[in-house]
């Protein structure tokens, strides 16, 4: 068995280098194949090892981080077809798809309530402001 011949560091290590691999390249073309390879591990070893650290198989964790970086593309404000091909999708009614399932609304919503929120943030930046803090510092009365 592959854990009796290598040290459990070695491996955990070779696990995180996948995963450092995937949080790298998550906006180019890569497979299971690539990230595999980067931890030298076969597939279906890797598939089962990855789950059983990460929680999520290496497609999972991969779609996690595309649909997170997603979210960060659209708080800034940039079209929804640029954030999909931005980070690794081809298609942008599977990124529609995935990012609703994922985070409970399509892209364009999201977007839409981003830029409500700083409109709204910049119409009243108080209302975003601990009260508590806001007394402190003097900016409100008590």
């Amino acid at each position: 068995m592959i854990q009796e011949q290598y040290p459990r560091i070695y491996l955990y290590r070779r696990l995180v280098q996948a995963k450092l691999f995937i949080d790298a390249h998550y906006a180019d073309s890569i497979d299971l194949d690539n990230i595999a390879d980067e931890a030298y591990f076969s597939k279906f070893h890797f598939i089962r090892m990855f789950k059983s650290i990460y929680r999520k198989t290496p497609h999972q964790y991969l779609i996690f981080v595309r649909i997170e970086k997603a979210m960060d593309l659209l708080k800034s404000g940039l079209p929804v077809s640029d954030v999909c091909y931005a980070v690794g999708f081809e298609s942008l009614s599977s990124f529609s798809g995935l990012f609703r399932r994922t985070v409970g609304k399509t892209p364009s919503a999201y977007l839409l309530e981003q830029q409500q929120l700083k409109a709204e943030m910049a119409r009243k930046p108080l209302s975003f402001v601990p009260g508590c803090f806001a007394e402190n510092n003097g900016w409100i009365k008590k």
